[in-house]
């Protein structure tokens, strides 16, 4: 593979932060901006959306000071699990470690996770609901 491939994505999925309690963040995301929950498949995760914003939610490991990093991870988006794989053979050739091997979760979506150069994490995610649409 070409090392000077890059990866090519349908655009940013999602910020996921870390939060205190995600049932008041949830609360807060809702009445305020509007969002609305699209899932929550169980009490330490939410995902919300404006329709085009989207928002992952997950419940701190531990505590969450005012000050602190709440960046979870940024996802982007990919049109299918293939491309997934590709991604990370891209990643590979350009001999950026992967964080965590792709994978298929339990909705269906599949995603690895890598650092960029800062160490923020990100997911490059395939999601069967959304692969299929154009963000934006």
């Amino acid at each position: 593979m070409d090392s000077t491939a890059a990866i090519s994505t349908l655009g940013l999925r999602h910020l996921a932060l870390n939060v205190a309690n995600v049932a008041t963040a949830v609360e807060f995301y809702v009445s305020v901006f509007g969002m609305r929950v699209v899932w929550q498949p169980d009490l330490e995760n939410a995902y919300l959306s404006s329709g085009c914003d989207n928002l992952a939610l997950h419940q701190a490991t531990s505590p969450v000071s005012a000050s602190g990093q709440r960046l979870d991870h940024l996802g982007f988006l990919v049109a299918t699990p293939e491309d997934v794989d590709r991604a990370a053979a891209i990643l590979a050739t350009r001999q950026i470690p992967l964080r965590t091997p792709p994978r298929t979760h339990r909705d269906g979506s599949r995603s690895l996770y890598v650092t960029d150069p800062d160490g923020n994490v990100i997911q490059i995610l395939y999601e069967p609901t959304l692969s299929t649409q154009r963000l934006g």
